[in-house]
């Protein structure tokens, strides 16, 4: 992609990629890399792009990353459970890193910038991405020297987070959206085999569907199992 195009061009351009597209892990990780790529190429300086997802429960991933340099940052963030990344997604704010020998900034995250000064990182830009009111992770790039990030950098990233995370928060709608689908169907077929295994006690034991129902429950507590899978058994035993 032309990095020369203005960045709003360039962002319809990934929309427009997006248009039309089956939303799945495997489609979004492609955008998800698409986007990140052109936050390093818009982004004067920067020598590296990642995207970081962090999930309810913690788990810290890199879903999209422009370099080995870019994976090793990240890692180092996530085993040391320090470092801008992790305070922008955090603080919901874009955190702008100038200098990593600045001592403010190693007292501020002392392991990570020992750890990532080796690696060749000189400065930081990171921005969170929010969706619906939920942090759902940052993006960052770096630079190989200090001091090469500014005001306007921060707008711009801000701007390719955004676009990140509404990606992201539509891909969770569709997923949520497929898995109602799912046990709606499930319920479904579990209310039918209640309904069919209470039709063969009521014929067997000459009692109301009330009395048919509360002996199957009365079974499915005794012997531990859910309501649907006893009931499945009885009506797979009586077809068998």
């Amino acid at each position: 992609m032309d990095a020369k195009l203005p960045l709003a061009d360039e962002l319809a351009a990934v929309s427009l990629r997006m248009s039309g597209l089956l939303l799945s892990r495997e489609t979004v990780g492609s955008v998800l890399d698409l986007i990140t790529s052109l936050a390093r190429d818009t982004v004067a300086g920067s020598t590296g792009s990642g995207t970081t997802l962090i999930d309810p429960d913690g788990s810290r991933t890199s879903a999209a990353a422009t370099d080995p340099m870019v994976e090793a940052a990240d890692g180092l963030q996530y085993e040391s459970g320090e470092g801008p990344c992790l305070t922008a997604w955090a603080r919901r704010t874009t955190i702008r890193v100038d200098d990593l020998d600045d001592p403010a900034v190693a007292a501020r995250w002392p392991r990570w910038t020992e750890a990532a000064r080796p690696l060749g990182v000189a400065a930081v830009l990171s921005a969170p991405l929010v969706a619906g009111g939920e942090a759902l992770g940052a993006m960052k790039v770096y630079a190989d020297r200090p001091n090469t990030f500014g005001p306007h950098d921060e707008h711009l990233m801000e701007r390719f987070a955004a676009q990140a995370a509404i990606l992201l928060a539509n891909v969770r709608t569709v997923e949520q959206a497929q898995r109602l689908s799912t046990d709606l169907v499930d319920t479904m077929r579990t209310r039918d085999v209640v309904n069919i295994a209470k039709g063969m006690v009521m014929a067997e034991d000459g009692v109301g569907e009330d009395a048919a129902f509360t002996a199957l429950a009365r079974s499915a507590r005794h012997q531990q199992r859910p309501l649907g899978d006893l009931a499945r058994s009885l009506v797979e035993a009586e077809r068998a």
